[in-house]
């Protein structure tokens, strides 16, 4: 049985190791392509939903909002995060913190007085 060759948009590894970012910004999908003519316009408040964009050099030093499931988390793009997605700097889940025990969590609870 033949190894299937990797592609990306009909492009091979080799092809994709060749190009320029210009040339694979072309590539990325329509949100992907949004999301960086706003970066190239200078906006000021970028917010999206658009957790799987990979960070390129041109979003270094903006303050763009990720959508986390429940509200925008703000993120400053730094020279350390390029290459890794947006995502991973807006976490969608939180710790959990219990407080104590209610009444009738436990046996001891029930010799409790209930004032």
């Amino acid at each position: 049985m033949a190894k299937k060759e990797f592609t990306y948009r009909g492009k091979t590894l080799e092809e994709l190791k060749n190009m320029s970012i210009s040339e694979f910004k072309e590539l990325l999908p329509a949100r992907q392509k949004r999301l960086l003519k706003r970066i190239k316009n200078n906006e000021k408040n970028i917010e999206t939903h658009c957790r799987n964009m990979i960070i390129l050099p041109e979003m270094n030093g903006f303050m763009i909002k990720v959508h986390n499931g429940k509200e925008f988390v703000a993120v400053m793009v730094t020279e350390e995060m390029i290459g890794h997605y947006l995502g991973e700097f807006a976490t969608t889940r939180q710790r959990v913190e219990h407080s104590a025990p209610g009444i009738g969590s436990t046996r001891s609870s029930a010799s409790l007085s209930v004032k």
